[in-house]
């Protein structure tokens, strides 16, 4: 009868020490842990931000502001990138594009010094319209739709298909970065 109540006890020893095993030390540990559907309900949303993306006027002559609502990524450079890809496809109201629509962004980087780096397609260049004031419009609607809308950003280096270039449609120097120009802003 005694082996009976040593075994009675031996396996009433193991239930209580595995209850407070799994009491104490693995349901807390499981139930810290958030699951997916807490991880989707907290996960930060993208904080919506007005941008002003610079398109010509209808002559051509100077750059116009159009408002445009983004999700502002906390990276600057997936920022630029928006607006590059922005200016691309062209402004909503009555303004002009200042990019080709053939033209794609290649790549957008922007160093600690605040020099973002914007490298576009071939397209950009071959498609342009040419001459001095329309390749000042395009240039600076770049570099002032960067500049204006994101701090991290003080100059723009613009380079064409991978590598640097002098101009941007044979008239503007493109060799060292470029700052904002509001005097083309109306």
């Amino acid at each position: 009868m005694k082996k009976k109540h040593l075994i009675i006890f031996a396996a009433f020893i193991i239930l209580a020490g595995s209850y407070v095993t799994l009491s104490f030390f693995i349901l807390p540990a499981i139930s810290s842990e958030p699951d997916a559907f807490d991880t989707l309900v907290t996960a930060k949303q993208p904080e919506e931000t007005i941008i002003h993306l610079y398109f010509a006027n209808k002559e051509n002559s100077f750059l116009i502001a159009e408002k445009r609502l983004l999700d502002r990524p906390d990276d600057p450079a997936q920022m630029g990138k928006l607006i590059i890809e922005s200016l691309i496809k062209g402004p909503k109201e009555w303004l002009m594009r200042t990019i080709s629509s053939d033209a794609t962004l290649r790549a957008l980087f922007v160093t600690k010094d605040k020099t973002a780096y914007v490298d576009l397609t071939k397209a950009a260049r071959e498609k342009h319209p040419g001459g001095c004031k329309s390749e000042i419009i395009t240039i600076y609607s770049i570099v002032n739709s960067l500049v204006l809308n994101i701090p991290e950003i003080e100059t723009v280096k613009i380079m064409i298909d991978g590598r640097e270039s002098m101009t941007f449609a044979g008239h503007i120097d493109l060799r060292f970065p470029l700052k904002a120009d509001l005097l083309l802003v109306r």
